[in-house]
């Protein structure tokens, strides 16, 4: 079997998807998923102009050694860029493998660990009464555990209250005092509201020093988290050793994370609870997987990023290596609009908050190429933040 064309495929049916599509001479074909928000025609570009013409004559089946060579063969390695792109070629290999084989990708990485995969969903609110009613809409969604993002008085437009993309980034403001004051406020409203039982998540996303992290951590520990996110930019990875000093509160980190290496001093000091690196970008299933494998040995679980652009082909191959692994912990999993879902048509089920990948052979998602092309691409970019003074702060 040899790969005879791999086309890549550009479509905004509510968000922007970047798909490959990788043909064989035998007819079969595989997806992978290289959407990168805010970023999509670059990678397109490097899949189009730097991979695609690599692929072509070489055999599918020789994952590992496509992989190593799309790594280590550029030269210059890593990056949002690069590795998202790669993704799309293994996850597409794997999707073509194990469509040869007649079964479902989970069965190739190991068969079933669970009967079906537990997620959480997003709740926010510009006040708390608002958050409240939005938490018991996620509650009639059927999620077992919910992510809690609220307003901050003073400030306009915070994380996860306000919408996410446009033509130019929308520009967010921030008051990290403020902020620090206002969330535990928040929980101990939704936790008076809601009970002890029900699962709470939140996300800092990037925006407080370790020790602001540590102190926030520390303040939750009464609401019983079940993680706090992102509290500190991780690419400084030892400064997650001071917020685990100084806090219990579990911590998630990884979603901007591309290899592993972005992991090691935080997963060999046990410094996070969570891994929380995409398919999509992270470099596919074949790395994530080993992620996953040497975090275990540290009794770290599994938090795959779910969110709305990732697209159904990336959604899918979470969903087998959730089902498969044997450190899962949870799955982010915000949904797709009803035209998302039909231009990937895909087996995997969403049920009384869980997922469920299916039986359909490979990752059991399709492209209707000809819906996508009736929704182009539009430029579109994730909002940046501002300090109150004009400075640019972390997203």
């Amino acid at each position: 079997m040899k790969i005879v064309d791999a086309t890549v495929v550009l479509t905004s049916p509510g968000r922007n998807f970047v798909t490959l599509k990788v043909e064989t001479d035998e007819g079969v074909t595989g997806l992978g998923d290289a959407t990168l928000n805010g970023r999509e025609l670059a990678a397109a570009a490097y899949l189009r102009d730097h991979i695609v013409p690599l692929l072509l004559g070489t055999d599918p089946h020789r994952i590992e050694d496509t992989w190593q060579s799309l790594y280590r063969g550029a030269y210059w390695r890593r990056g949002p860029v690069t590795m998202a792109a790669i993704a799309a070629v293994d996850t597409a290999l794997w999707d073509i493998k194990a469509k040869v084989a007649g079964l479902p990708l989970y069965q190739l990485l190991g068969g079933a660990s669970r009967e079906r995969v537990g997620t959480y969903g997003h709740a926010g609110g510009r006040d708390i009464p608002e958050l409240l009613d939005s938490v018991r809409a996620r509650l009639a969604d059927g999620y077992p555990a919910i992510r809690v993002q609220a307003g901050v008085p003073g400030l306009k437009r915070v994380y996860g209250v306000t919408s996410a993309t446009g033509r130019r980034p929308v520009v967010e403001d921030w008051d990290t005092a403020a902020y620090l004051r206002t969330i535990p406020k928040v929980f101990d409203a939704v936790r008076q509201e809601f009970g002890p039982d029900l699962p709470l998540l939140h996300d800092a996303h990037h925006r407080l020093t370790p020790n602001q992290a540590a102190r926030l951590g520390k303040d939750l520990e009464p609401y019983d988290l079940f993680w706090l996110e992102d509290c500190t930019p991780a690419e400084n990875q030892e400064g997650l050793r001071l917020v685990r000093r100084h806090t219990t509160t579990p911590l998630a980190i990884g979603e901007v994370f591309n290899t592993v290496f972005d992991y090691q001093t935080l997963v060999t000091e046990q410094l996070i609870d969570y891994v929380r690196s995409a398919v999509t970008h992270f470099g596919g299933v074949s790395p994530l997987k080993k992620l996953f494998d040497f975090a275990a040995q540290y009794q770290i679980k599994s938090a795959v990023h779910g969110p709305e652009d990732i697209s159904p082909v990336g959604m899918a191959a979470a969903i087998h290596l959730g089902l498969a692994i044997h450190n899962f912990g949870i799955q982010e999993y915000a949904g797709h609009t009803d035209l998302t879902h039909s231009v990937f048509p895909h087996a995997y089920t969403f049920t009384d908050g869980h997922l469920h990948p299916g039986q359909a052979p490979g990752l059991g998602v399709d492209l209707d190429e000809e819906l996508a092309a009736a929704h182009p691409y539009e430029p579109s970019y994730l909002p940046v933040n501002r300090l109150q003074d004009g400075t640019v702060h972390d997203w």
